[in-house]
């Protein structure tokens, strides 16, 4: 995995903590370098949410770039840190290991990067700018920031992110009295992306299944897509079949655009 970019550029005065954590999977999770055109990038693919070793490894036998685990205890994927442990291990390196959390503390990051020794962190809460800087700082990890989309006035963030995280991931907006922040099975509307100058790669979320992944992907042209609920047969349960099928139908996709560029510049 690329180096993450030096975070004393972005973030003067915050001293990175020495921690043994070190990323473990050969996945390309970085933006490129500052200042330069960043070339066609592989289409990522995350399955989110995972629980158990089945469907782990369903996950990885079909490709997944990027695994996902859920730490949040309102959520019907989050799992404790001995799960987390015995799961991380079981990746070895066949993928990047992502763990998603909500407006975490230091020590519960600490906790869990030291349980899941995760590629990269995926902050889907309510994390300033400043508060993203400071983890991706402290921890020494590529950093996933979710930002809710609703109308194209939610897209006015990117400007702030685009500084700090190395991928930004949009999802749904949650209705107001949602107890969790994604994994609600509802796609946005995703021609707000259309002709948006996104600096970093981002990664769509919210409502893909193997039925719409294609569809999504040539509306956004987005780097990288990210499912979960999509991948269930039950709110948590993740369905192996489901899993399979998805990955495919992402990669497919992404040959028809890649045959259809070509074709384009012919």
């Amino acid at each position: 995995m690329a180096a993450a970019d030096g975070p004393g550029d972005e973030n003067p005065g915050i001293t990175p903590a020495k921690t043994p954590f070190q990323a473990e999977s050969g996945v390309e999770t970085n933006r490129p370098p500052r200042g330069r055109t960043p070339a066609k990038m592989a289409l990522l693919v995350k399955i989110c949410g995972l629980k158990t070793p089945d469907t782990l490894d369903a996950a990885l036998d079909a490709g997944a770039d990027l695994v996902g685990f859920v730490f949040f205890p309102p959520s019907p994927r989050n799992l404790d840190p001995g799960t987390a442990r015995t799961l991380g291990a079981r990746v070895a390196g066949r993928a990047g290991k992502v763990a998603l959390t909500v407006d975490a503390t230091d020590d519960l990051l600490f906790d869990i990067v030291t349980a899941l020794k995760p590629d990269m962190l995926q902050l889907h809460g309510h994390e300033s700018p400043e508060r993203v800087g400071v983890i991706r700082a402290r921890f020494g990890l590529p950093v996933i920031k979710a930002l809710p989309v609703a109308s194209r006035a939610d897209l006015a963030p990117i400007r702030l992110y685009e500084k700090v995280a190395d991928h930004i991931l949009f999802d749904a907006r949650p209705p107001r009295r949602a107890t969790r922040p994604g994994g609600l099975g509802t796609p946005f509307d995703w021609t707000l992306l259309n002709k948006i100058a996104i600096p970093v790669p981002f990664i769509l979320s919210g409502g893909l299944d193997q039925s719409n992944v294609a569809t999504a992907l040539a509306i956004t042209g987005a780097t990288g897509v990210d499912v979960s609920s999509g991948v269930e047969r039950a709110p948590g349960e993740k369905d192996p079949d489901k899993i399979v099928a998805f990955i495919a139908a992402a990669r497919a996709a992404e040959r028809d655009l890649q045959s259809a560029s070509r074709t384009r510049r012919a």
